[in-house]
């Protein structure tokens, strides 16, 4: 039970950090609507999902301690994150997009955007190996480490998919658009920077 308990507090705080999950979300949610942020959350449960496979195959151990791949995985993920921040940066201010405008997002482009953005962050590669390895005895059944890792996910889709409905709420999400020119600067330069903080930052 109280690996159990480990896991879920573990896991609850990491989710609800903000990063560069919640700033895609966020993106997705008030540019596109409601169904564009759910895809993108769960999208990012998909991420999770990956690096638990490969954690459990004893491969995330690997990429961990191997300096060059960590590299290569952190300086990916900061290019994509760099790229996207820019694309949002530079987006037009006095065009409202939705679901029914052909400048919306495609249900796999938003599927891929929540995707990519979690699986290739190192951050989240940290997270669920250091979870495993420091937490999860290896003793722990299969079984038992797999349903840690849907947790993981699930917790991952239900903390996104909430913050997708609230930032598509009618009023809020009206209020944003209004002020888009200036909201996708401000969440263009977030993703940017977090984009150059992680290239930036040590490779352990």
């Amino acid at each position: 039970m109280t690996e159990l308990i480990a896991v879920a507090v573990i896991t609850v705080l990491a989710v609800i950090s903000p990063g560069a999950d919640f700033a895609m979300v966020v993106r997705n949610s008030y540019l596109y609507g409601r169904a564009t942020g759910v895809l993108a959350a769960v999208g990012v449960a998909a991420g999770v999902l990956v690096h638990v496979t490969y954690t459990m195959l004893g491969v995330g151990l690997l990429i961990a301690h191997s300096t060059g791949l960590f590299t290569v995985i952190k300086l990916v993920g900061a290019a994509y994150l760099v790229y996207i921040g820019i694309r949002t940066f530079r987006a037009r201010g006095d065009v409202e997009v939705d679901l029914e405008n052909k400048s919306a997002l495609t249900p796999l482009a938003a599927l891929r955007t929540g995707f990519l953005t979690n699986v290739l962050n190192p951050k989240t590669t940290l997270f669920v190996v250091s979870t495993f390895t420091q937490v999860v005895r290896p003793d722990t059944p299969a079984a038992q480490q797999a349903a840690y890792g849907l947790f993981m996910s699930f917790a991952h889709l239900a903390w996104f998919a909430l913050v997708a409905v609230l930032f598509s709420q009618d009023r809020l999400r009206t209020a944003m658009l209004r002020g888009q020119k200036v909201i996708n600067k401000a969440i263009g330069s977030v993703l940017a920077g977090l984009g150059i903080s992680l290239a930036f930052a040590p490779s352990h």
